[in-house]
């Protein structure tokens, strides 16, 4: 046996149960929500029965595909089909991303030997950019990451022809994944192959704008591309822009200092830096900060770029005595790794912290079990994801009673799920405090169930 070929699987055979466990874990602790599990959930579920991806929960017929371009969820719908729920999809995407692992492993090991190659196959699991992003309900990006791993990795080894090849389905993941397919094209031809980065860049441009300019508006209820607006000119100096305020830089530095910096050594580097420009050229402040999912594909293409920034250091480090093939630099990323996720989503897992419940949420279920399946149910954005699997599910407070007219925005929903308490999404508390009053008085709603701080309330007209 290869221990060389082996060890890379084995890395992501340890990682992806770890990820489902995180995953798995916080949805059964009413943890996850509807924005945005539920509504992955919904487009699946249609997809699995041969449908449009119609998802309630962003209104009364919307089609996701007019919110963003990921047909790439139709794989899922085989083994939906077979394991209909949430649990589907979470696990699904721990398996995509641990699978990120094996060519970025395998790189480590061709650069540091196989004990290097293992720890830092390790600290790349590990990463923190990985972890919220499995810790984050679930996101098309997941699919993009062990894609984007595997044409990175190929970049490294100058093998431009598979790189392009890895690349290239990532236009089916998402539209702006167009923008890494282009940086691509861009690097291959910067390193000599003029054709094939040429002609990478303009299919990539061209899918881009078709996808953004005509498919999605063509698909979405209001005829438009609805975040177009993120990255419009605010006015000012450019440079400002993409440098302040301060949060970016941190952003850069926690994203780098797991490889000690020496992505910085290398040409891969601009991969990530054509990505981070355009983030942090949005608007949003949001998207300016690690965690969630959006840091999930910058970490194969800057843990890359560090290894073979260690690849062009390894020859200086060789004239010292008794160090070895790069283990100890491995190490240091690995520390590094360790420090900033010591109280991350796996560390919870691995302690047991994680799984340690009150028993509320079994409360929850039981009180959600009196909602029939097959229903139309509004659900507060916390409970919708535990409806999704056998309900269809709008957000609440957006919903018309039967026999209204539903109408964009507001599909009709014979019972109501919600929290005593809620939360400030989607609107103000006060405004939901308001509407749920008004469906009690005079709107035919009746509370059939209650517990554990949730409610459940059904049309009964008269």
């Amino acid at each position: 046996m290869d221990f060389r070929r082996v060890l890379p699987w084995s890395v992501a055979a340890l990682f992806a149960p770890l990820y489902a466990a995180v995953s798995l874990t916080r949805h059964a602790r009413l943890e996850s929500s509807g924005f945005d599990l539920g509504i992955f959930e919904e487009a699946v579920r249609a997809y699995s029965r041969l449908e449009a991806p119609v998802v309630a929960l962003k209104g009364t017929g919307f089609n996701l595909l007019g919110d963003h371009f990921s047909p790439v969820l139709a794989v899922l719908a085989p083994f939906y089909r077979l394991w209909p729920g949430p649990g589907t999809l979470l696990v699904a995407q721990a398996v995509l991303v641990a699978l990120s692992a094996v060519p970025v492993t395998a790189y480590a090991v061709r650069v540091l030997g196989p004990a290097g190659g293992a720890v830092a196959g390790v600290a790349y699991g590990l990463s923190a950019g990985l972890q919220s992003a499995v810790a984050f309900d679930f996101h098309e990006v997941a699919f993009a990451v062990p894609l984007a791993a595997a044409a990175v990795v190929a970049l490294a080894r100058e093998r431009y022809g598979p790189a392009v090849a890895w690349a290239l389905p990532l236009l089916l993941v998402k539209e702006d994944q167009a923008l890494l397919v282009a940086a691509v094209g861009g690097y291959v031809w910067w390193r000599g192959r003029r054709r094939l980065g040429a002609v990478t860049v303009l299919v990539a441009v061209a899918a881009g704008l078709l996808v953004t300019l005509v498919v999605i508006p063509a698909v979405n209820p209001g005829g438009e591309y609805t975040y177009a607006h993120m990255g419009e000119p605010d006015g000012g100096n450019p440079v400002v822009r993409l440098l302040f305020p301060a949060v970016k830089a941190l952003t850069v530095l926690l994203l780098l200092a797991p490889t000690l910096l020496l992505a910085l050594r290398s040409p891969l580097v601009l991969l990530a830096g054509v990505l981070l420009a355009a983030r942090f050229w949005v608007v949003n402040p949001a998207f300016w900060r690690t965690g969630q999912h959006y840091d999930a594909v910058l970490v194969p293409l800057l843990c890359t770029a560090g290894l073979h920034g260690v690849g062009l250091l390894l020859p200086r480090l060789g004239r010292l005595p008794r160090l070895g093939r790069g283990l100890p630099v491995a190490a240091g990323m690995l520390a590094v790794t360790v420090a900033l996720t010591a109280t991350g989503p796996v560390a919870g897992v691995l302690s047991g912290d994680a799984r340690r419940g009150d028993g509320r949420a079994a409360q929850v279920r039981r009180v959600l079990a009196v909602v029939p399946d097959g229903a139309r149910v509004a659900a507060a954005n916390r409970l919708a994801p535990q409806l999704t699997g056998r309900c269809t599910v709008s957000l609440f407070p957006y919903l018309t009673p039967p026999g209204g007219a539903g109408g964009w925005g507001r599909p009709v929903a014979e019972w109501v799920a919600v929290l005593e308490e809620p939360d400030a999404f989607p609107v103000p508390v006060a405004e939901q405090r308001r509407f749920l009053a008004g469906l009690v008085d005079g709107g035919g709603y009746r509370r059939v169930a209650d517990g554990a701080g949730v409610a459940v309330y059904h049309w009964q007209p008269g």
